[in-house]
């Protein structure tokens, strides 16, 4: 990647549409990722980051007439924490700013939504 930043936790291929293998992920929301990841301390693992109009989640959201969502802009990521972890993420996350929050913190694919589509009714918290 062109530019590189002083501190960058996060590769390209792992925010990478796990459908295509297109990146499109914001620059701005990736800085602040690299923030957060800084001030929690221990890795975050993307389960999720961009994701392409064919993405199968994207064509089911699309075949319901749903919006396909910030992560099709680049603009959300899945981290797969758990237990103190997750507890750590969101209160660094709040703490700068992320407005929407997913939590799925239930069976064995626990994870956080960190979303920062400001088109998006925000803020806004929910559970999977």
């Amino acid at each position: 990647r062109s530019g590189k930043r002083e501190m960058n936790y996060f590769s390209e291929k792992e925010l990478s549409c796990t459908h295509c293998g297109v990146y499109k992920f914001d620059e701005a929301f990736l800085e602040l990722l690299n923030q957060i990841r800084e001030d929690c301390g221990f890795p975050l693992p993307v389960t999720s980051g961009y994701r392409c109009p064919e993405h199968p989640l994207n064509v089911e959201k699309a075949a319901a007439g749903k919006p396909l969502g910030a992560h099709a802009d680049g603009l959300a990521v899945d981290l797969g924490v758990s237990y103190s972890s997750a507890h750590k993420l969101l209160e660094v996350a709040c703490a700068h700013g992320i407005p929407r929050i997913g939590i799925n913190q239930k069976g064995d694919s626990r994870f956080i939504h960190l979303d920062y589509d400001l088109s998006l009714p925000n803020p806004a918290l929910w559970s999977y």
